[in-house]
């Protein structure tokens, strides 16, 4: 068990801004995070172990494609969705990203570019848990320029075989299906979505070993040579690269929010250590000017980026939200979370690397988070290309 519990962290009645059934939902999954990760989350980062035993009661909270409408999805609002992510990666990015895969990535592209078939197969059984997925998109070679892909599709009668490799896939030795980015050769290299088995031979999924950061999540590398697959299984409203980008697009979003949850992790623990240790004088750390100056920059920080991402959440609800809103609040909130777990890692000085605290896991899994999807300074230049009308890359 962890040697500090939290508390919470609001400092301008944040709650005040959530409607009833926005508290409710961010309290349940507050709740289930501390009864069911918290005990065991240290245990699974040490052993570099994804805690699969959690898959079943987070589908029976409606966590996965939470903000689908039907198929038995919960249909939260996107508000509700951000807190749930805020939540599980309070507990772990690992976690998160695990949830944010399963529905933003996977559920999103085959309710939003699949046939009714497609959606009425693997939807309900993906909302259950009973079905995992992965999305593949980055390859060993292109991560920042998605649309550099040597993975290629190739239509023959009526079916698509697939060569290629993809990289950093998060679940991918345990996915039942892959939603697979190719070019297809007979339609001018156009980027499709295919839906591909992970059962089916020539796909290979191997684990990628050695990680100091995302330690408790699944992450492969995935080959896929001369696999085979029914014309039925491309994603028909598939086209373009703006495709996996309008996925990514939702996953960024609950990124945004999940960064805070870890922020607020690494703050709450500094902010009662400070109290406890006592150092000169017998007097606790936080009676001194510079640890109250950490203290003071992190929950500044850690409020702006909650105004931020509630009001993207509110746009996105409403149907206004554009992407260089969701790309500043990534950019913005994973910055300031990994900021703020230096900070703590700081106070704590060398307790902030022991494991009887979440600071220093959560700080090696900020720095995965600052750069997959969209780097740190690809957002940048999104952000700098609209306001200047001036594409930079």
């Amino acid at each position: 068990m962890p040697a500090i519990k939290f508390r919470g962290v609001d400092f301008i009645a944040f709650d005040s801004l959530l409607s009833d059934d926005e508290r409710l939902v961010r309290d349940t999954a507050r709740k289930f995070i501390e009864d069911n990760l918290i005990p065991i989350i240290e245990e699974c980062n040490r052993a570099g172990r994804f805690p699969r035993e959690l898959v079943k009661p987070m589908a029976d909270l409606g966590f996965f494609g939470a903000s689908l409408e039907g198929y038995g999805c919960a249909g939260m609002s996107n508000v509700e969705y951000g807190l749930v992510t805020q939540e599980l990666e309070r507990g772990d990015s690992g976690v998160r990203s695990f949830v944010s895969v399963q529905s933003s990535l996977v559920m999103y592209p085959i309710y939003t570019f699949g046939s009714d078939e497609q959606k009425n197969t693997w939807l309900p059984a993906m909302q259950k848990g009973e079905k995992l997925g992965c999305f593949g998109l980055t390859e060993p070679d292109f991560g920042s320029n998605p649309g550099g892909m040597r993975t290629r599709a190739k239509k023959v009668g009526k079916e698509y075989v697939l060569n290629g490799e993809k990289m950093w896939i998060t679940s991918g030795s345990i996915a039942d299906v892959a939603v697979i980015w190719a070019k297809v050769e007979d339609e001018d290299d156009t980027v499709r979505g295919f839906l591909v088995e992970t059962d089916r031979p020539g796909f290979k999924a191997d684990d990628i070993h050695g990680k100091w950061s995302l330690r408790a999540s699944v992450t492969s590398g995935l080959s896929l040579q001369d696999v085979h697959i029914p014309e039925s299984n491309l994603l028909p409203k598939s086209g373009g690269l703006k495709s996996p980008l309008m996925c990514l697009n939702q996953a960024r979003y609950g990124i945004s929010w999940g960064a805070i949850g870890a922020a607020m992790a690494c703050y709450d623990c500094a902010l009662q250590y400070s109290l406890l240790r006592k150092q000169f004088r017998d007097q606790p750390i936080a009676s001194h000017q510079l640890v109250q100056q950490k203290l003071a920059w992190m929950i500044s920080e850690i409020t702006k980026a909650q105004l931020l991402v509630l009001q993207v959440g509110r746009l996105k609800d409403a149907g206004k939200v554009e992407h260089q809103h969701i790309s500043m609040a990534k950019r913005n909130n994973v910055w300031m979370a990994l900021e703020c777990a230096r900070m703590s890692r700081d106070i704590l000085g060398a307790n902030g690397v022991a494991d009887d605290y979440p600071i220093m896991r959560h700080l090696m899994n900020l720095e995965s988070v600052k750069t997959y999807e969209g780097t740190h300074d690809i957002h940048t230049l999104i952000i700098g290309a609209n306001v200047t009308g001036i594409d930079a890359f």
